[in-house]
Order: C-alpha cells, then sequence, then structure tokens
C-alpha cells in the first residue's frame, strides 16, 4: 500500500481506518479549494494571457 505508514498507525480495525482516511482527504481537498488554491491563482503565470492582441 502506498500509505502503508499511516495506515499502519492509525488506530482501531480497518473500517475506522478507511472513513478516517477518506475523512481527512475530504477536509484536505476542501481547504485546498476553499483557501489554497484561490490565494495561489493571481500569482500563476497562465492568468496573464492576451488573445488576438495587435501588433
Amino acid at each position: 500500500m502506498m500509505y502503508g505508514w499511516l495506515w499502519r498507525h492509525l488506530p482501531g480495525p480497518a473500517w475506522v481506518r478507511a472513513t478516517t482516511v477518506l475523512i481527512a482527504a475530504f477536509v484536505v481537498l476542501t481547504v485546498c479549494f476553499l483557501w489554497v488554491f484561490p490565494a495561489v491563482a493571481p500569482l500563476m503565470p497562465f492568468n496573464n494571457t492576451t488573445v488576438g492582441g495587435s501588433s
């Protein structure tokens, strides 16, 4: 398993571990989409594109 160390250190039976991992993944994704990605978006270089500019 890719995250074997984490899986071995979580408490409880397999269904409790799986539920804990799913909840943690949901929380991390929610934080990323609500706060991290919007904060980083203005700094990304692909926001400064122009199409059809005159030369």
